[in-house]
């Protein structure tokens, strides 16, 4: 008589599945994918190919923390070009992609718990493409840790305000669980120098949704030592600490953004680099645990 095969025959296995989800409800497809979960055995892998929402929801909640997920994306000639595939960080923005690429048109159906609004290009790109610097660093640096958070550029300062207010005025009538918060630079007060106790006094003053970070603006945290050396290291270029001490010496309240040329060559680049991919490249070697990502964080998530 056969013996059905189960998870003793396969504990330590590989199990490699193409789209188990076909004509599927888009349901049961999320239960489809928990039920395979749970008939393999814990020593084995699932690698499967899906394009599919369920699956996705369920890779994007119940298996978040023990999944990892590869992107093939659009536009690459996968049969001439030499790919390395590596996993995403499972991000929001990420999250969007995937669903962009697979589903078109659908890819609303991601929706974050938070925006937050920030200031910078209020435009989109291409496809809906975020085009704001300050959204852009933002999203890669707490992308990965607050997955359920989407930083907006809204324009200028002025901008920023009354688009936002606009926002919380219609969005959290429409939709109840999404979180709008509004997070400046300290340079906010059209060209008037601010203080710590400005921008204490700015907190104190206005609605629970806003937040200032505590350096003058963005590039005084990408500009940080510490992120700095990080980028070096990651590139193999030769960090000049003297001459970096020299140009910064109040990494608080310098305006340090027009120093981004001597930025590059206290980073030892002698190539021609664009501004702003420079300074997002830098943003990408922020790690949870560097003293610039817990300031932006108290800044931002806890209000201090």
């Amino acid at each position: 008589m056969p013996k059905l095969l189960g998870q003793d025959d396969y504990d330590d296995t590989i199990f490699l599945i193409d789209e188990p989800e076909l004509h599927i409800n888009t349901v049961i497809q999320r239960k489809l994918m928990l039920e395979i979960d749970r008939l393999v055995g814990s020593n084995c892998q699932i690698w499967i190919a899906t394009h599919s929402i369920g699956f996705l929801r369920a890779l994007q909640y119940e298996f978040k923390d023990n999944c990892q997920i590869i992107h093939f994306e659009k536009n690459v000639n996968w049969a001439s070009e030499t790919k390395i595939l590596t996993h995403i960080k499972k991000s929001m923005a990420k999250w969007k992609n995937i669903f962009e690429t697979a589903l078109d048109d659908l890819s609303g159906l991601v929706s974050p718990k938070r925006i937050i609004y920030c200031e910078g290009k209020d435009r989109p790109g291409i496809s809906g493409q975020e085009e704001g610097f300050d959204a852009k660093v933002l999203n890669n640096i707490f992308g990965e840790k607050y997955d359920d958070t989407l930083f907006i550029s809204s324009g200028g300062n002025t901008e920023l305000d009354q688009r936002s207010s606009i926002a919380i005025e219609i969005l959290t009538k429409a939709f109840i669980d999404v979180e709008i918060w509004i997070f400046k630079d300290r340079d906010s007060a059209s060209g008037r120098f601010t203080t710590e106790e400005d921008r204490i006094l700015y907190l104190e003053t206005n609605h629970e949704c806003h937040r200032m970070m505590k350096r003058w603006e963005i590039e005084n945290y990408l500009f940080d030592k510490e992120v700095l050396q990080a980028y070096c290291t990651n590139h193999n270029l030769v960090f000049d600490e003297t001459e970096y001490d020299k140009l910064v010496t109040d990494i608080y309240n310098q305006n340090i953004k027009d120093a981004t040329g001597m930025i590059k060559k206290i980073c030892g680049i002698t190539i021609s680099i664009n501004p702003e991919f420079f300074k997002i490249n830098l943003s990408q070697c922020i790690t949870q645990d560097m003293e610039v990502f817990k300031e932006l964080e108290q800044c931002i998530f806890n209000r201090l």
